[in-house]
């Protein structure tokens, strides 16, 4: 079982200001560095909620709305995105507006945390490489929880780290070094592509974090290893 101690701690206000700083790189910088692959993997946390026809969807730190625009394509009556970096909301706005689904996706500042709405409200919540930046983990998905309506699905895409040789080894020099040094030199940004791989290396993936979830009260606990293992998809229903 993976040691669930999260050595580095993330800072929500710091969290905050580095997202804003970066947004508007931030989708080219996606795109460009995963090579694509996170349009493949958003698909494939769709699939998973297609079975359920969730009616109201809650995508929690939304960023600029990338997951949330794939999932109106499960025709919800609603999808809620909050985020606490304004920034990246104003485009995901933008985003939205230029698609035509102003009138199904609502973007608003937001803290996992500490979630303005009422128990039971979603059938379905989502998190988009998000998780890891929670200040305080348990709290976030405990109000994850609240939220959901009983036998609600909650599905997170998260980084994780490839286990298996060679591609291990690779993976961590582009991660370490490459990734770093190139989104330094696209965004200006010193701070956010070097918290990027640390902040994955200390998250409790795998085990460790079905175990948090267990802990905040979810069951029908799951996850799948994507691409060698550098996403993972965990899923978990509120009983």
């Amino acid at each position: 079982m993976t040691d669930s101690k999260n050595t580095h701690k993330p800072d929500k206000e710091k969290v905050r200001l580095m997202f804003n700083d970066i947004a508007g790189n931030y989708d080219f910088l996606n795109h460009f560095l995963s090579v694509g692959i996170d349009v493949i993997w958003r698909r494939k946390v769709r699939a998973i909620l297609a079975k359920e026809n969730p009616e109201k969807i809650l995508d929690v730190a939304t960023g600029t709305a990338d997951l949330a625009i794939e999932l109106t394509k499960l025709k919800p009556q609603s999808v809620t995105g909050i985020d606490i970096a304004v920034n990246m909301l104003e485009l995901g706005k933008q985003k939205v507006a230029k698609k035509g689904l102003s009138d199904v996706i609502t973007l608003q500042e937001g803290d996992a945390e500490n979630l303005k709405f009422g128990n039971n409200t979603f059938n379905a919540a989502t998190v988009g490489f998000g998780v890891r930046n929670f200040e305080t983990l348990q709290k976030g998905l405990q109000e994850i929880y609240r939220v959901l309506k009983p036998g609600g699905t909650f599905v997170v895409l998260e980084f994780s780290k490839p286990r298996i040789f060679p591609f291990k080894q690779i993976y961590y020099l582009y991660f370490r070094y490459i990734l770093p040094g190139m989104g330094r030199n696209i965004s200006k940004s010193k701070v956010a592509y070097s918290y990027l791989p640390e902040s994955v290396k200390a998250f409790a993936e795998g085990e460790a974090f079905l175990d948090e979830l267990k802990n905040a009260g979810f069951a029908n606990l799951k996850q799948r290893r994507l691409t060698f293992g550098i996403s993972t998809i965990y899923t978990a229903q509120k009983p």
